[in-house]
């Protein structure tokens, strides 16, 4: 049985994702999720709470999907494409926080701990001499996570969907794998 808390996250990501936080409807996410909007409020308290809750689920949720490995910087690239693919409301998510609460700066606010330990994480590889030591490891990351982005929602050329043919995403895949195994040879 799904929990209250589950049905209401799972009818807020969807109008989240769909209208973002500005467009989003209480009352529309009380009737998808099939509860009133008291019980919302008594759950999340108002909501840009309800969008916080929606926006680290996903987050955590992604990032317990797609462990990081630091010796395959290029695989979990393309794990990590993968991952967008199946989760499309996650970049959408972090496009609209962005876009609507956070336009400048760091977007994960208690979530640093995560990052810095895979930052800690490349930093080891680069003392191993597996990974270039001549660009910040902090920057690495930042490349990382945009690279797997390239044909996400927001990009500028092409959006991939999982319903592409499964070539084109092998495609982009070697192509990821390939670009960051070269960009990060040391």
């Amino acid at each position: 049985m799904v929990s209250s808390r589950s049905r209401i996250l799972d009818a807020a990501t969807t109008e989240f994702a769909e209208h973002r936080m500005a467009g989003a409807r209480v009352d529309r996410i009380a009737e998808l999720s099939g509860l009133s909007k008291p019980m919302l409020y008594s759950y999340f308290g108002g909501k840009e709470k309800l969008f916080d809750a929606v926006f680290e689920a996903h987050v955590i949720g992604n990032g317990e999907r797609v462990p990081f490995t630091a010796d395959d910087l290029p695989g979990y690239v393309s794990r990590l494409y993968d991952d967008y693919l199946t989760d499309p409301s996650l970049v959408r998510l972090l496009m609209w926080k962005r876009l609507e609460r956070d336009g400048t700066g760091y977007l994960f606010s208690g979530l640093e701990q995560r990052d810095a330990q895979h930052i800690r994480d490349i930093e080891e590889q680069q003392r191993a001499g597996r990974v270039r030591d001549d660009i910040d490891a902090r920057d690495i990351w930042s490349l990382l996570i945009a690279t797997a982005a390239t044909w996400a929602q927001g990009s500028i050329t092409e959006v991939a969907t999982a319903g592409d043919p499964e070539s084109t995403h092998a495609r982009r895949r070697a192509a990821l794998v390939a670009y960051l195994g070269g960009a990060l040879a040391p």
